[in-house]
């Protein structure tokens, strides 16, 4: 669910790194969130990421 429908930014892998420096796998997910958009004139919801709404790559309905 964590994939942006505007621009697909979506989770990121890697690991966490404990203090005495043992690795385990970890996840970062996007901050996507659910919105009404106009989409050629009609309001869908879609998934899109908090950058694509500050930046106004999105127009809320």
């Amino acid at each position: 669910m964590a994939k942006c429908d505007i621009c697909g930014k979506g989770v990121h892998f890697g690991n966490a790194v404990s203090h005495s420096h043992r690795r385990s796998n970890r996840i970062w997910n996007s901050n996507v969130r659910s919105v009404m958009c106009k989409v050629n004139g009609a309001a869908k919801r879609m998934h899109v990421c908090t950058r694509c709404l500050r930046s106004g790559a999105v127009e809320k309905a």
